[in-house]
């Protein structure tokens, strides 16, 4: 009797064990997946269920974190995610700066959501006052506060301009073209006192834009750009090259456009150093696409090929007729081609033409005889 009374008992203790466990296992599996679901929305298709479980069970735990905002008052200020920032970095930021309290649960609900596969460079005005959750939605579904913006090097300030229309910042090109060629002081002293044009001194390169940038501050973005670019000591380079810096950007955009290999950029800068010694003129062919200015015909500002009435063509910038530099930069040339002129090859060539090989090669040679020698038959 005492026997079957205690298998009575452990078979009523195994059942309560057995229904304590089918009921943690309902209230995990089901339950709470449930309930995270209808706080935080559905999770990601591409989690297993181990995972979505285990990030149901954390996120319904600690749901206070994700709903309780940073501060119950704040101001709207600018959040940055920069590009290839993975989303613990962008979690790591968004506690340093203040607008949220738990980077390890927003980093869960990110990759619960399957959010942190789907963040996008940009700047972004947050809250501190915002839900955590409401912060990684506006990072996820809002609208950036800035555009992307991109051009090459060798591009000049017209093409540059052409991009305004279509890039989400309201500027026109007229303004921008306005200012780019006739600057004032506020803007032009950034670079250098006496400058006249800007042409030249915008780095190439890929930026964000706040959308509410007017045409200065899109412009002082971009020189600010040139001068953090350029080396420390380009002061002390300029004055070993006998050029102020108005010239030697002009010489690194006539580098830019005659240049096709980057190892060959130091050599045909010091070709046209070595002209502009002799007294020579500079005879560059893209001085004068520069001067025809747009080719309807062709759909570009650089004609190619030039005819021989194109190279009589009047104008300043025509460096067959005029000796010297052309008055301004004929386009906005890369880093590379600036440290091309401050730092040129030591060479005695004073002429240069495509070599026959169609591989974008310069023959160099010292004097005339050889540079027709060079000519391809």
């Amino acid at each position: 009797m005492k026997e079957t009374n205690q298998k009575h008992i452990l078979t009523g203790i195994i059942l309560v064990i057995l229904l304590v466990f089918a009921a943690i296992t309902f209230i995990a599996i089901k339950l709470i997946p449930d309930m995270t679901s209808g706080l935080f929305g559905s999770p990601d298709p591409s989690l297993d269920n181990s995972n979505r479980i285990l990030y149901s069970i954390k996120l319904y735990l600690n749901r206070d974190l994700l709903l309780t905002p940073y501060s119950s008052s704040g101001s709207e200020h600018l959040f940055i995610i920069e590009p290839g920032q993975l989303a613990a970095d962008v979690v790591n930021n968004l506690s340093n700066e203040k607008f949220i309290k738990d980077s390890g649960i927003l980093r869960d609900y990110l990759v619960y959501r399957g959010i942190d596969k789907l963040l996008q460079s940009g700047t972004y005005l947050l809250n501190p006052a915002m839900k955590p959750i409401e912060i990684a939605n506006a990072l996820y579904d809002a609208n950036p506060q800035d555009v992307a913006f991109s051009f090459l090097a060798g591009w000049r300030a017209e093409e540059i301009a052409a991009l305004l229309p279509t890039s989400g910042l309201e500027i026109s090109v007229e303004d921008f073209l306005k200012l780019i060629h006739n600057p004032p002081k506020s803007l032009s002293a950034l670079i250098s006192s006496g400058i006249t044009s800007l042409e030249g001194f915008l780095p190439p390169g890929n930026y964000q834009i706040l959308k509410t940038a007017t045409v200065e501050e899109l412009i002082k973005q971009l020189l600010i750009n040139f001068l953090n670019r350029m080396p420390a000591n380009y002061e002390e380079l300029l004055i070993k090259t006998g050029l102020s810096l108005d010239q030697a950007v002009t010489l690194a955009s006539i580098v830019e456009k005659e240049t096709i290999l980057p190892e060959e950029a130091p050599i045909i800068a010091s070709v046209f150093i070595n002209r502009l010694d002799a007294g020579m003129p500079l005879q560059s062919d893209p001085t004068v696409q520069y001067a025809l200015g747009y080719i309807e015909d062709q759909k570009t500002w650089w004609k190619n090929p030039l005819t021989g009435n194109d190279l009589t063509f009047e104008s300043p910038y025509n460096t067959y007729i005029y000796p010297g530099l052309p008055p301004t930069p004929i386009c906005n040339p890369g880093l590379a081609s600036i440290l091309a002129v401050l730092e040129p090859a030591d060479t005695d060539f004073l002429y240069f033409r495509a070599a026959c090989d169609g591989l974008g090669k310069h023959s160099f040679s010292l004097s005339f005889e050889d540079h027709l020698k060079a000519v391809c038959k």
